[in-house]
């Protein structure tokens, strides 16, 4: 046994002293090595070894047990004064190797506007580079830089969640209205959209930043990184009107030649790769970021969406083209989610439906789903809407109210016999409900019109089979005498079987004798399994007018076909319902 653990002990210092072993041609690079071209990969290759060697003496790359031997921290001082040596003899050779081509180039007049020429600076020279080696180079930089800029966000995300203190809110929003009692709490979640916000106010900025000094670092020749109004690559921008277009003045391109676009199209594609290099793998730290506020609060997605459309607009330059693709992205991520929200409330309005039609229909009461959607909900939606989060939230008014429309249709069809008083009761709440939103935003207006012209609609025809059933036999009457209009004419109807002046007196005195009572009794079926009172007079009155203009076209009907006989008129009947 002794000896087992021995061997692996041996192994394992084997090992400890491979990862603290310094190659020799690495350190003649990073101690003393050239930095002409024909080295620059060997340069290259001794940095990147120098990263993860490191890297390599840091927890958790290292076991914890070895952090603190001697050994370990003698070798990770050593890398540390390789690392130093080296940035210094790099910095030093960089800032000669500039000076030196300055100074060539102040030499030369050629460089300069002389009389009668001018000539538009040109600093290609300065940015030279050897095109063997700025290939590795980029890579290596969008490697290592990549590691820091995820660990960053990573980190900050993971704080950001922490520290940021939000109860989260009922994602269930209709099960209130078949009794379950969720409590509606309208907790404040703004914390929620600040992280989110703050989020995208630390990290784009600097991704920005970021993206556009490696562009110039690494000498990208692209049009965006010519400010607005110059010229990207000596390029004429081909207008003969611009105040910013430098060619008017006559100033000559130093190699004249502006046929570059296929060179432009080229850097930029390398530019956009490096970049996807550079910070891919960071749009995950913000997806986590809106996921988390997505499970707090669904409705906060209308803000996080309108904050991300501002950053959106403020990205417009080519070498922040992954940046812009990151805030497509969250945009992209957070509709979707708002989308599942949206989805999932809508199906609970479908599975109140079919829960229903289990109860019956008298036992829902529907007003209190329509007033919690419109009251709590539509108002908070209201209240988080920023910049461009407008049209969001209106395609969910439509998905939202399309669904509920069609499952009061279909609820309504599961009791024909109080159809019409369900569908007015519903649209009347939805009405009220929606009144003060309807004035200030056009989609909800349009959903308002709706639902009135359907809350007028079931109103009619329930007023209508109300007056029918309490004067069946003088509307009757009425009916069957306008047909025959249309066949014979009007003073050959008494000799009809059953409207002769006779029947109409039966008829009369069967239907108008002791009206006030059977007024009083349209009033009762009026009233009868109406849940919302305030309707009440509304409907009456809409009744009584309803049942005079039938009455007042009776009574002219009565006037060409029975001339000679006398009824109640209109105006009575208008003075015994006013009295009531």
């Amino acid at each position: 046994m002794q000896s087992i653990n021995n061997k692996a002990l041996t192994e394992e210092l084997d090992k400890l002293l491979e990862r603290l072993r310094v190659p020799s041609e690495y350190a003649a690079c990073l101690t003393g090595g050239s930095f002409d071209e024909a080295r620059m990969l060997q340069n290259i290759e001794a940095c990147e070894w120098l990263t993860g060697a490191l890297r390599g003496l840091e927890v958790p790359n290292l076991d914890p047990s070895y952090a603190n031997i001697r050994a370990v921290k003698e070798k990770r001082a050593e890398l540390e004064k390789l690392k130093a040596t080296f940035v210094r003899r790099a910095s030093e050779f960089l800032r000669n190797y500039f000076a030196s081509l300055v100074d060539f180039m102040i030499s030369d007049k050629s460089y300069f506007s002389q009389r009668g020429q001018l000539k538009r600076p040109d600093h290609a020279d300065l940015r030279s580079l050897d095109k063997n080696c700025l290939g590795p180079l980029r890579k290596a930089y969008c490697s290592s830089l990549n590691l820091l800029l995820r660990r960053e966000a990573r980190e900050f995300a993971n704080e950001l969640r922490t520290s940021t203190k939000a109860s989260r809110n009922p994602t269930v929003w209709l099960e209130a209205s078949t009794g379950s009692g969720q409590n509606m709490n309208n907790t404040d979640t703004s914390t929620v959209s600040d992280a989110y916000a703050k989020m995208l106010t630390i990290f784009i900025p600097l991704l920005v930043d970021d993206s556009s000094f490696f562009a110039h670092f690494m000498c990208f020749e692209v049009p965006a990184l010519v400010p607005p109004g110059g010229h990207a690559n000596g390029n004429k921008t081909g207008s003969n009107d611009d105040d910013t277009n430098d060619d008017d003045l006559g100033i000559m391109d130093i190699d004249e030649n502006d046929n570059k676009t296929g060179k432009s199209s080229a850097e930029l594609g390398a530019l956009n790769e490096s970049l996807q290099d550079l910070l891919d793998g960071i749009q995950e730290d913000f997806y986590a970021v809106v996921d988390w506020a997505y499970k707090i609060d669904p409705l906060r997605c209308i803000s996080m969406h309108g904050i991300t459309e501002r950053y959106i607009s403020g990205q417009k330059a080519d070498a922040a083209g992954f940046v812009r693709l990151l805030l497509d992205d969250l945009e992209s991520r957070i509709s979707m989610q708002f989308g599942r929200f949206v989805d999932e409330a809508c199906h609970q309005i479908e599975r109140n439906e079919r829960n229903v039609r289990q109860m019956g229909v008298l036992s829902y009461i529907p007003s209190d789903c329509i007033k919690l959607i419109f009251a709590t909900l539509a108002t908070r939606m209201e209240q988080y809407i920023q910049g461009q989060s407008r049209d969001l939230v209106d395609q969910a008014y439509t998905k939202f109210v399309s669904i509920m429309f069609v499952t009061l249709e279909k609820i309504a069809q599961a009791d024909p016999k109080y159809a019409d008083i369900f569908l007015l009761e519903n649209f009347a709440a939805f009405q009220n409900s929606l009144y003060d939103l309807a004035n200030v935003v056009p989609t909800l207006a349009k959903f308002y019109h709706q639902a009135s012209e359907a809350y007028e609609q079931a109103c009619t025809r329930h007023i209508s089979m109300i007056i029918y059933i309490q004067f069946e036999r003088l509307f009757q009457f009425a009916r069957r005498a306008e047909d025959l209009m249309f066949t014979i004419p009007p003073e050959e109807i008494p000799f009809q079987l059953g409207l002769s002046k006779m029947d109409l007196r039966k008829m009369l005195k069967s239907s108008l004798s002791g009206v006030d009572k059977s007024f009083s009794g349209m009033y009762k079926r009026l009233q009868k399994n109406l849940t919302s009172e305030e309707l009440l007079p509304s409907l009456w009155d809409k009744c009584k007018k309803e049942f005079l203009d039938r009455y007042d076209s009776f009574t002219q009907l009565v006037a060409k076909i029975y001339p000679t006989e006398t009824i109640p008129s209109a105006a009575e009947m208008r003075e015994i319902l006013s009295n009531m």
